[in-house]
């Protein structure tokens, strides 16, 4: 007898085997539904990336044209003469007789020295002067009768046996020896003179007079004061302030174009909104090599005195140009730490052009650089468009 197995099925093994089946179908599903989205996006990118090859950029053309312009600088005001007084010789004060902001004419006593051992010194030159014209005297004297000795024995030498041939040639020498002595003399009183000459004009130097009509800016000394030439502080000052020099650093790029006698006006804080006007006096046709401008110097007839050396103007400087130059916007300059660019169009692709920039007019920057008038550069320069890249162009609408 053959036994019959029931099949029989666990309800927990049944509900396993439901689990499994729906999480499968749902890995399935989601799986699909990512596989179609990646296909979409690779699909997107790819459209993206062909239309995104070309750049659109605004561009504008170079021009050219002969800039005039006025630019602001900064100056200063000299004088045009000046003079630290120090004396040549060490004394003393004795008397001085203009102070700070006193008006002086040329020539002009203002100081007064005294020095005890110039005069000691001035009498003992006059006594050798002297004392050389008194030999010079005795000799000229001793000459006179030793010549006329000599001339005598000479013409009673015409006489054979009446006088010897030694007697006759110890008078003629004599008589040399006494004009040597003489033009000894003559050479002791022309030293004595010279040295007596020479004290003279230091004597002189006791006495100070100004060099030129100016003023009094400074004043170190006063009477019974002790000073001297190697002094480190001079008695006076003195500054001709009745013209004055306007002295403005040029810059190199605006150098160009300045000539002698051109008219130039320029303001000062001390006069606000009033405009005076100087006249370019001197070019030194040499830049300094620190700052790399040149210093013009304007002269300007101060009569009314109105202005004082010290003072900063503001100087409307003219720009002017020879002939003419190349001209962008300002904003088509890229600027980076290393260079100074515009970027170029050039057979549809971007070009970077180094320039130099020189003078700024109404928006408008002159550049000196690769370029031509009628090159097309981008209205905004940046380092972001980067050269080689395929640019498509718009026309700039600003005028």
């Amino acid at each position: 007898m053959i036994a019959k197995r029931k099949s029989f099925t666990s309800p927990k093994l049944t509900l396993l085997v439901a689990v499994i089946a729906l999480l499968t179908a749902c890995s399935s599903d989601t799986g699909s539904s990512q596989s179609s989205t990646g296909a979409q996006g690779a699909t997107a990118s790819g459209q993206g990336g062909r239309s995104g090859g070309t750049q659109a950029i605004e561009v504008t053309k170079v021009i050219s044209q002969k800039p005039s312009l006025t630019v602001k600088l900064p100056g200063e005001i000299t004088p045009y003469e000046f003079v630290a007084e120090y004396p040549k010789v060490t004394a003393f004060v004795k008397w001085i007789g203009v102070d700070r902001g006193s008006h002086v004419k040329a020539g002009q006593e203002i100081v007064r020295l005294e020095a005890p051992e110039l005069v000691a010194q001035k009498q003992e030159a006059q006594s050798k002067v002297e004392s050389a014209e008194a030999q010079r005297a005795e000799a000229e004297a001793k000459l006179t009768s030793d010549q006329s000795t000599f001339l005598r024995l000479k013409s009673a030498a015409a006489t054979p046996g009446v006088v010897s041939g030694n007697d006759l040639e110890v008078a003629q020498q004599v008589t040399e020896a006494d004009r040597a002595r003489l033009r000894a003399a003559e050479q002791n009183i022309a030293a004595a003179k010279s040295a007596l000459k020479a004290i003279a004009e230091i004597e002189s130097y006791l006495q100070v007079t100004a060099p030129f009509d100016g003023v009094v800016t400074e004043r170190n000394a006063h009477p019974g004061a002790l000073v001297g030439p190697s002094g480190n502080v001079p008695m006076l000052r003195i500054e001709k302030v009745s013209r004055l020099r306007v002295v403005v650093p040029i810059p190199e790029n605006y150098f160009s174009g300045t000539v002698n006698g051109a008219k130039v006006n320029f303001t000062v804080p001390a006069f606000p909104g009033e405009r005076f006007t100087g006249t370019i006096a001197r070019i030194p046709d040499s830049l300094d090599v620190k700052t790399r401008t040149m210093p013009v110097e304007l002269d300007f007839i101060n009569s009314s005195a109105r202005l004082a050396p010290g003072m900063y103007p503001e100087v409307e400087w003219p720009v002017r140009r020879s002939r003419p130059t190349l001209f962008v916007p300002t904003s088509a300059i890229a600027r980076t730490n290393e260079r100074r660019f515009l970027v170029a169009v050039r057979n549809g692709k971007s070009e970077w052009v180094d320039v130099k920039t020189g003078a700024t007019v109404d928006k408008m920057t002159e550049v000196f650089g690769d370029l031509h008038e009628g090159d097309v550069v981008a209205v905004r320069g940046t380092d972001e468009l980067r050269p080689g890249t395929s640019v498509s162009v718009q026309q700039n609408a600003e005028k």
